[in-house]
């Protein structure tokens, strides 16, 4: 994808302070992480909002990123920390939550969560814990690996792996799935 480029990229940033190579950064990897966002909270304006504190949080730190593993893995690790600071300070984000684990509970009903129409995906995640939802967003929907998983949460890739398994395997009970899916 972008490897080389964001490493020279990153090097401009570091060196000189240089805001548009900063921006050229933003604008690849924008999308991703807005998305990883949006995924694990459920809630579009609050990540958008988590999204511009993470690229805040990712200017301050950028000389920390060593170039070990992707960039948008470090990026990532970012925005769930920025995550999950956030949430410390938020009880809105529990609310939601139980409100969504009520829906999914609810068998699937076509009722809202701040007008928000629950997808299969939403409801499949809403029986996870806070950390098996963010590690499957991270495999699944981000396409990272099980040691870029690790990296972004800090977590050896063993733990990666069983957190995977124990979350596929509440999905398939919590929806009565049978078989072997492919992954």
């Amino acid at each position: 994808m972008h490897g080389n480029d964001d490493i020279d990229l990153i090097a401009r940033v570091v060196a000189q302070q240089d805001s548009a190579a900063y921006g050229e950064l933003v604008r690849r990897h924008q999308s991703q992480v807005r998305n990883f966002l949006r995924k694990l909270c459920r809630d579009r304006e609050l990540a958008d909002d988590l999204a511009q504190d993470s690229f805040l949080h990712a200017w301050e730190k950028l000389h920390t990123y060593a170039g070990h593993g992707s960039f948008i893995g470090w990026l990532l690790k970012v925005a769930y920390t920025t995550f999950l600071q956030s949430k410390r300070k938020s009880s809105r984000y529990d609310d939601i939550l139980e409100k969504m684990g009520h829906l999914a509970e609810a068998g699937g009903s076509t009722s809202t969560v701040e007008s928000v129409e629950l997808s299969d995906l939403d409801r499949f995640l809403a029986v996870l814990t806070e950390e098996e939802r963010a590690v499957m967003i991270l495999s699944y929907a981000c396409g990272l690996s099980h040691r870029e998983i690790g990296d972004a949460a800090e977590m050896p890739i063993g733990t990666v792996k069983s957190i995977i398994f124990r979350g596929k395997q509440k999905i398939r009970d919590s929806f009565e799935i049978e078989g072997h899916q492919h992954g």
